[in-house]
């Protein structure tokens, strides 16, 4: 008896160079995270006063974080269905040469704000690269192939978090600040070279309409709420009418949003796929791994140069194992779901991270380095067993034409996750480092009081200025900063926990023997 076997869906031509398309999909990747790392490296140095820095203070720092984040996760919705609807490798191109053009403009800003700005540009690009880049990918190989794909694509993550702090510290130690955005412009015109050359063009067959109120109503939502914790923070007080009033009004039009959408004909994001609880809690698990570890990193750059001293390439260089454990396994994650199943491997790297976040409460200005190492490493692995599963789950969800929408909502619940972390954990450590430090500076003049306790750096910036007197504020400055680290990690520890009990509670386990053909389909029957 003979059976025919069914001719792949994909061009034999496109099927032949899929490992060639992946890789110049991961050098897109790499731009478009490469960016955030090498910034996070920069973060002290573009707080220091000019001509060293732009003298931004940590909330600017924050917003120049989140306004790339918030433009970013406010448009990826729309990205991914005008990516679906004219052409992916078009939305690729366009994408890219915009990040591009917004890269070269932040590395000339003059002042705080026109660094936020530029960096919204960057966002514009990177919300139509960073959905187009696993669409094109879910188009390129067949479903037996998509897991190794995925994982391959995940660990392309580390590699731009091991690139990033070192490139960026080594750019720090011998130009100006700005050349951590302009090394971004040769990448960006090497990519569109080689995307115009192998980069199939796909598309959704029956593409559905924009949504231009959703997406307003999202961008206007996300501004709000975030923007009222990072002012709550600044004021060292969430109790305050007008941080009240902007959280709920930021509520309130997310609210409205979710309603709208769910009423549209047309919307940008299908709420019914969260009816879906397996697909819904891949979605929470990213969100608050992202939440959890984008607010640690914040503080991180802090205590290892202003607390321990490190110029910006030492810091980045201790980052390297975090990179290093991802890239060993983010493609081997795969096989830990096929032997344990994605409940236990995805709620397992949830513990590991809550665990390495726990570690951050316990260190102090003298703890040994190499345990920073060990922590960075297994948080590290712990990232890259929740990544590769909650993608390849989210992934299949929905058919293949759909992979630009299922490729937004994953990097938009990642990014608005990191955003809401670092807006609300950032304020958390504001709140506790002013606290903190506020009985310190009772001897400074008037004027200065209020500078001084906004962050760490703005301590030591003003106990610089005042010569032998201000080194009497050094050692409170570290204690301060030491206490409100501490505090943050443990919320991060919170959050990393509620992660774990919601993958433990709504992932599915491992398939039974003699039913792996049927475990795709048990996944992520997400349209049920």
């Amino acid at each position: 008896m003979t059976s025919t076997v069914p001719a792949p869906r994909i061009p034999e031509a496109v099927h032949r160079r899929r490992w060639a398309i992946l890789g110049v999909l991961m050098l897109s990747l790499l731009i478009v995270v490469l960016d955030n790392s090498i910034l996070n490296v920069a973060i002290k140095t573009i707080s220091t006063p000019a001509p060293t820095g732009l003298g931004a203070t940590q909330s600017e720092i924050e917003w120049a974080i989140n306004a790339y984040t918030l433009v970013f996760a406010g448009l990826l919705f729309t990205a991914g269905l005008v990516g679906d609807r004219i052409g992916r490798k078009k939305v690729l191109l366009g994408g890219i040469a915009v990040f591009g053009i917004g890269s070269a403009l932040a590395a000339e800003s003059g002042t705080p704000n026109q660094l936020i700005a530029y960096r919204a540009v960057m966002a514009l690009g990177a919300a139509f690269v960073m959905p187009a880049t696993l669409a094109v990918l879910m188009n390129v190989f067949e479903r037996e192939e998509q897991p190794k794909a995925i994982g391959i694509w995940a660990g392309g993550v580390g590699l731009a978090i091991a690139i990033g702090p070192i490139t960026g510290g080594a750019l720090l130690d011998h130009f100006w600040w700005g050349s951590v955005f302009l090394i971004n412009v040769p990448i960006v015109i090497l990519a569109l070279v080689l995307m115009t050359w192998l980069v199939p063009d796909s598309r959704d067959p029956s593409p559905g309409r924009l949504d231009p109120v959703g997406v307003v109503l999202s961008v206007v939502g996300l501004v709000l709420l975030v923007y009222g914790i990072i002012k709550g923070g600044e004021l060292a007080d969430f109790t305050d009418a007008k941080v009240l009033a902007t959280i709920a009004a930021g509520v309130a039009v997310l609210a409205a949003f979710v309603i709208f959408e769910k009423r549209s004909d047309h919307p940008s994001l299908d709420v019914s796929y969260f009816r879906n609880k397996v697909f819904s809690a891949a979605m929470s698990a990213i969100a608050l791994v992202f939440f959890a570890l984008m607010g640690v990193t914040f503080f991180s750059v802090f205590y290892t140069q202003s607390v321990r001293g490190y110029t910006p390439l030492q810091s980045g260089l201790l980052m390297l194992p975090l990179a290093v454990a991802q890239l060993i396994f983010a493609p081997r994650a795969r096989l830990v779901v096929d032997r344990f199943g994605n409940k236990a491997t995805t709620t397992a790297g949830l513990v590991v991270i809550a665990a390495t976040l726990g570690a951050f409460a316990t260190f102090e200005a003298d703890t040994p380095i190499w345990l920073l190492e060990v922590v960075f490493f297994l948080m590290g692995a712990g990232m890259a067993h929740i990544m590769t599963p909650t993608s390849v789950v989210i992934m299949q969800a929905l058919p293949r034409e759909k992979a630009g929408s299922a490729s937004a909502l994953s990097n938009t619940f990642r990014q608005v996750g990191g955003a809401l972390g670092i807006a609300v954990l950032g304020s958390v450590l504001a709140t506790s480092y002013r606290n903190g430090i506020e009985d310190k500076l009772g001897l400074l003049p008037a004027g200065l009081r209020k500078t001084a306790g906004e962050s760490i750096e703005a301590t030591l910036g003003v106990a610089g200025k005042l010569g032998p007197r201000g080194k009497a504020l050094v050692d409170p400055a570290n204690d301060a900063f030491l206490h409100a680290m501490h505090v943050t990690a443990l919320c991060g520890v919170g959050v990393a926990l509620i992660g774990a009990v919601v993958t433990a509670l709504f992932l599915p386990g491992r398939p039974p023997a003699g039913r792996k053909d049927e475990k795709e389909t048990e996944l992520v029957a997400a349209a049920d």
